[in-house]
């Protein structure tokens, strides 16, 4: 089977494992209502720091530590994604409210049209995916899954040079090559969104266990949490 390029739907998460009966069966309403309720975490946790972002900005990299170890703890111990996902969730939730605060402040307006372009793209992606005007192939997965990892592998090369004093042009300049690049990988971001969809709805035609339904959640949060923040550094780089 293919992999998705988001690392939580990667080989075959869903239909590894399966149901032992029908009522502890993954359902694809249940996923929904358990994405809106981790949705409403990140909200939750966004809003404790927005009104003075001052106060966690020592904390920012802490968060964003832990909750790349909770991603790394829900994606190898799936069964445990029920209590997993929600605190990577609202830590995430302070990650993204300080962050936020900080681009709001020098642009002001801007993550009102993050928000409103990121939720925007993913009832567009949900849309196509639907209406089948995405058709998710084994050659759309492995480009999709290509790109993603290729930007993860420049992201985390720019990263290293950072620290000793190199900045990578095209991840902060504001000239077209710039927003060009960021155009690049939201579009990218986006389409992992339709694989997630692929994989959460053949998890469910699988029969995968209850508890996937918190995983299924968690993996369209680690989409949508990267999606936000692209918007946010594509639109600073406009308003420049």
């Amino acid at each position: 089977m293919m992999r998705s390029g988001n690392p939580a739907l990667m080989g075959n998460a869903f239909t590894s494992v399966r149901a032992d009966s029908a009522a502890n069966a993954m359902t694809i309403q249940g996923t929904v209502n358990r994405s809106f309720i981790l949705l409403a975490l990140v909200v939750f946790g966004a809003s404790l720091v927005w009104k003075n972002p001052a106060s966690m900005a020592p904390y920012i990299w802490p968060a964003l530590i832990g909750g790349f170890i909770l991603a790394l703890v829900t994606i190898f111990k799936k069964e445990w994604a029920p209590i997993t996902s929600p605190i990577y969730s609202f830590v995430q939730g302070l990650f993204l409210g300080c962050i936020s605060a900080m681009f709001e402040k020098m642009y002001p307006g801007i993550v009102a049209q993050a928000v409103g372009l990121t939720l925007g793209t993913l009832f567009c992606m949900l849309f196509a995916y639907k209406t089948r005007l995405i058709k998710v192939t084994e050659n759309f997965k492995l480009g999709v899954f290509a790109a993603t990892g290729g930007i993860a592998l420049f992201y985390f090369v720019a990263i290293i040079l950072g620290f000793f004093g190199v900045q990578v042009p095209l991840i902060h300049q504001s000239g077209w090559m710039g927003i060009g690049f960021s155009l690049f990988v939201v579009g990218v971001a986006a389409l992992n969104l339709v694989i997630d969809f692929d994989y959460i709805e053949k998890g469910a035609e699988a029969g995968a266990p209850k508890y996937m339904e918190w995983y299924g959640a968690f993996s369209i949060m680690v989409t949508l949490i990267w999606l936000y923040l692209e918007m946010l550094r594509l639109l600073a780089k406009i308003r420049r």
